[in-house]
């Protein structure tokens, strides 16, 4: 299988925020930018997999700046690393002033997501190829992330993570 670049999986989802969807305060509610994440995540794991995907986990996800009422919204989400059948998918959030249309990124997380076939099985997929520095930075802190929750899932010896031992080395 022939390693694919993250641009081939890019995804951006752009939306306005509506009063429905927003809190006492008029900002998004938490829950709807995760669900809005978790679709964009989605689309971009089956691009790099050309399989039916299910999200594994919401390994982080950092609410840094309130999304107000109004607000264009803007998600942009690409595959950082592919191991066997899981892919850990990047996601940055920005939103754009209404007047300079400037963006500023507001939010950020990391899911993981498992191809699948018509079944259920886990299938193999291709590996990343990353081609600039961010994307080779969030490739090599992939596999740290995942070690890390093996190892917090007893899944992995702290011993066998050599890729988090490197950090402290």
């Amino acid at each position: 299988m022939e390693a694919k670049t993250p641009k081939e999986s890019l995804t951006i989802l752009t939306d306005l925020v509506l009063p429905g969807e927003t809190n006492y305060l008029e900002n998004l509610f938490g829950g709807e930018l995760l669900a809005r994440m978790d679709r964009a995540c989605s689309i971009a794991a089956k691009r790099h997999s050309r399989r039916i995907v299910v999200t594994a986990s919401v390994n982080h996800v950092a609410f840094n700046k309130a999304i107000p009422v109004g607000s264009v919204v803007t998600i942009e989400a690409k595959v950082s690393r592919a191991f066997n059948t899981s892919m850990e998918i990047y996601v940055d959030v920005w939103i754009e002033d209404r007047q300079s249309r400037s963006r500023t990124k507001v939010n950020e997380g990391i899911y993981t997501f498992v191809a699948v076939d018509d079944t259920g099985k886990p299938v193999a997929i291709p590996q990343i190829r990353p081609e600039t520095d961010l994307e080779e930075t969030r490739f090599e802190g992939a596999l740290r992330r995942k070690e890390l929750s093996l190892v917090l899932a007893g899944k992995l010896k702290p011993s066998d993570a050599t890729a988090l031992k490197a950090l402290f080395s």
